[in-house]
């Protein structure tokens, strides 16, 4: 079968191959074989096959992966031949606080991913996907999907009433906002451009705000909120955009930090944090319990991803360089078979 492999570590998007690999192995007691058909692309897996985060060579990438069981093993009951499943970000947690692995087993990073046509592995690595959905739609979930539910539903409690900031038009950011405004949340979104703005308008976004033209955008949204400051902020930006964030936020507000879009590292405003009496919290995406109610959570509101653009599997990297460039708005798929 097919699969995409990167270079020697440091990884570069000019070292990825498509390489022949060994078919998968039929399906042990407990496994799946499934037949995947799509993957999309999160900034964890630009990170690894960029080099940004260190991985062994040779190392199939890619944390999230669709597609449809074609073999079972002895003692599943969950699956059947036939079903549609998407994977795990963190195949070792399955519920309740993450196990001391689970961050050094993610697919695509500390073990091989799901660029790839086919795999075997257990049947926990995966869920079933909402009704109706397509397998590039599943694949959306994975990570960015269930990042941004936890974000508001697990580490925080939106409800109607509440007001989001959410920062940019990637794939967290606008499964935030279709999240928010399903709970009768008010969003406010930014973004550097005009056009993408609109766009986040149609999603349903109550406010806009350019930071290009607006630095001071934390005062903005506090201008917008008559000086009380939003419930929570998805914070993807980090050390670049966390004074800001903090300062949008009211007294006892939530800033969820995901990503490190404008910085690893920096100072932090340790006096408004206190004086605010904020709660940041980091998060990385959740448990595969995390992941079926979310699921449940997209049936019972009818919310489809936003998908941009897709790639086939054999031009990866020309994906990641469409996605370094920023000409995407929310998700990237990647067609695989």
């Amino acid at each position: 079968m097919k699969a995409i492999r990167t270079g020697a570590a440091p990884s570069t998007l000019d070292a990825l191959k498509l390489v022949d690999i060994d078919d998968a192995a039929a399906p042990a007691a407990g496994e799946i074989t499934v037949s995947l058909k799509a993957s999309s692309l999160n900034f964890h897996d630009f990170a690894v096959v960029a080099g940004i985060i260190p991985a062994a060579e040779g190392r199939i990438p890619m944390s999230d992966g669709a597609g449809e069981v074609v073999a079972v093993g002895e003692g599943v009951t969950d699956y059947a031949v036939g079903d549609a499943v998407v994977s795990t970000f963190f195949p070792d947690w399955a519920d309740g606080a993450p196990p001391a692995t689970a961050f050094t087993r993610v697919p695509g990073d500390g073990i091989d991913g799901y660029a790839r046509e086919t795999i075997t592995a257990p049947a926990s690595w995966f869920t079933r996907v909402p009704k109706g959905y397509g397998h590039a739609e599943a694949a959306t979930l994975t990570c960015a999907g269930l990042t941004a539910w936890r974000a508001l539903f697990v580490d925080n409690s939106i409800k109607p009433g509440d007001t989001v900031l959410v920062q940019g038009s990637g794939g967290v950011s606008i499964f935030a906002l279709q999240f928010a405004k399903a709970a009768g949340a008010t969003v406010i979104a930014t973004s550097s451009s005009g056009e993408k703005l609109e766009r986040l308008r149609d999603l349903g976004a109550d406010h806009l705000i350019n930071y290009k033209e607006t630095e001071a955008w934390g005062a903005k949204a506090l201008e917008i909120t008559a000086g009380r400051g939003v419930d929570c902020v998805v914070e993807i930006g980090g050390a670049g955009t966390l004074d800001q964030s903090m300062i949008a936020t009211r007294v006892g507000g939530h800033v969820a930090l995901i990503g490190v879009l404008a910085g690893f590292a920096g100072p932090v405003q340790t006096g408004l944090l206190m004086a605010k009496n904020l709660r940041v919290q980091g998060l990385t995406v959740g448990s595969r319990a995390q992941q079926l109610d979310m699921i449940a959570g997209i049936e019972a509101n009818g919310i489809r991803p936003v998908i941009s653009d897709h790639f086939p599997l054999a031009d990866l990297a020309d994906a990641f360089r469409h996605q370094a460039a920023n000409r995407h708005f929310g998700k990237i798929a990647v067609d695989i078979g």
